[in-house]
């Protein structure tokens, strides 16, 4: 079979990587870059802070329902039809945010533009890794992995940053015209880089619809239960209800699925111990992280006063490390493997949550930054090999159904995280307050003191749960599928084979 040593595939394997690169800097800034400029929008439109959040709410709730049913349909039909085609609607959509509400001064237009959008982020995000498994040589996914996890993180990293100079200095709307250069570019290049070849040969079963409505349920009425509990109350009908419809549909998700012959979401693949554990460690860094890095604002901003524009810098730390160790460790993947570097990134992780610990009023510039980069360090190190093992393990034929569960493992636990650190603090400091007697006119510094004593219990939390990731990374085992060995698949599916 013929080796990629030419210039030509090389070419077209770095063009391919740029490609996924881009779609996930693209998905994971969009995450993050609209939440600053809600206040704005708010004004606007004369809208409570409530109902503005829906702008942020609705993009999440469909991108996670709709994440794992693209990645299915991706297995079936080809993913450069899907991916391309996430690309377009993507774009479009986000010229269609930034426009058409003033238009039609709307404030539902612009909800309506953000559920599409969320549908091409989707379609986007549910394959990104599935590429890099289906087309790459073994040498090379490794190294790409990093490259896209890096990206990924700088997207996120870069988002309330370059959201609030372009609201600040242009208008909210570039918060989404900004997408639509990079996603002209993004579809060409694609329509180059990306093979036209199917990945499932045979004819096709009927679709999964029912499995299709049951994830989109499950998922999105979680996502919805736990984004606004802690703003409704955890007690309000509509949290209740939302917690009752994500249990139901979820637990008949998981005996559909086991029933059917061509599933949305294979569990069998569970029966895989090593396939649940690197699963389970990617899901639960996801979580810490999430919860990490809403708690670490306020640590700034109310216990060492700094103000709005300096803690997104400090913060910037975090995702500059991640994205070092992320390409650094693309580059180790095939001389030391994936669980070493993985088990090497939870302890250094692990390490870092326990330093959290420390932090205190009294604690030094340098210190907080030096901690945040050894965590961001310690996640590349981490997530990188955890996506590149967890994509090595499935077969060929359900790349994209993979790609898209690790892609849910990403969004779903980053909001869960967020939610459990939130109400963990609170309780803390309800907790401590009590304790100590303290009342709003308590002098400032026994506040701060109960601040701080309150982000310290719950970073001794999130160091407590991080054990159970260093031993899940110890368990799992570095395992390739026989249909992953197989070289050429690139210029087998650029010839048309």
């Amino acid at each position: 079979m013929h080796q990629p040593d030419g210039s030509a595939p090389q070419q077209r394997y770095t063009l391919l990587m740029v490609s996924i690169a881009v779609a996930m800097f693209m998905t994971s800034l969009d995450g993050t870059i609209v939440n600053i400029a809600l206040p704005t929008i708010s004004t606007i439109f004369d809208l409570p802070s409530t109902t503005v959040s829906w702008v942020a709410t609705a993009y999440l709730l469909v991108l996670t329902g709709s994440i794992l049913v693209f990645g299915k349909v991706a297995d079936r039909i080809g993913f450069k039809t899907v991916f391309l085609a996430g690309f377009c609607v993507f774009t479009a959509s986000s010229f269609f945010c930034g426009f058409f509400p003033e238009l039609f001064d709307s404030f539902w237009v612009l909800i309506g533009a953000r559920v599409l959008q969320a549908i091409g982020g989707a379609m986007i995000a549910a394959i990104a890794p599935a590429l890099i498994a289906a087309f790459l040589p073994m040498t090379m996914k490794g190294k790409a992995m990093g490259i896209v996890t890096t990206f990924a993180a700088f997207g996120t990293a870069a988002g309330p940053i370059l959201g609030g100079l372009l609201t600040q200095y242009l208008s909210w709307n570039w918060i989404f015209y900004i997408n639509v250069p990079v996603g002209i570019v993004a579809v060409l290049l694609g329509s180059y880089a990306i093979p036209a070849g199917r990945t499932a040969g045979g004819a096709p079963s009927p679709f999964d619809r029912l499995g299709a409505v049951l994830i989109f349920v499950g998922l999105g009425s979680l996502i919805y239960a736990v984004s606004e509990g802690s703003a409704l109350g955890w007690t309000d009908p509509a949290i209740l209800a939302a917690l009752a419809a994500a249990g139901i549909a979820l637990g008949y998700l998981v005996l559909h699925e086991r029933r059917t012959a061509d599933p949305l979401l294979d569990f069998r693949l569970f029966a895989n111990r090593n396939f649940l554990y690197v699963n389970l460690m990617l899901a639960l860094s996801y979580f810490l992280f999430g919860g990490v890095n809403y708690l670490l604002p306020f640590f700034l901003e109310l216990v060492k006063g700094f103000d709005p524009s300096t803690s997104g810098l400090v913060l910037t730390a975090l995702s500059f490390a991640m994205m070092a160790s992320g390409i650094l460790s693309g580059m180790l993947i095939n001389s030391l493997g994936n669980r070493r570097l993985c088990i090497a990134g939870a302890l250094v992780v692990s390490a870092g949550y326990l330093l959290f610990h420390l932090f205190s009023a009294a604690s030094t510039l340098h210190y907080i930054i030096g901690t945040f980069a050894i965590v961001g360090f310690g996640l590349g190190f981490l997530l990188s090999p955890g996506t590149n093992m967890a994509m090595n393990m499935a077969p060929r034929d359900k790349h994209g159904m993979v790609s898209s569960l690790i892609s849910v493992e990403r969004s779903g636990p980053i909001t869960l995280g967020i939610s459990f650190a939130s109400m963990l603090f609170i309780q803390a400091m309800l907790t401590v307050g009590s304790h100590r007697h303290v009342t709003a006119s308590s002098p400032a510094n026994i506040k701060i003191d109960v601040l701080a004593t309150g982000f310290d219990l719950v970073f001794i939390a999130i160091f407590a749960v991080s054990l159970a990731v260093v031993v899940l990374a110890v368990l799992s085992r570095d395992e390739v599928h026989a249909d992953n060995l197989e070289e050429g698949a690139f210029e087998a599916a650029v010839a048309g084979v």
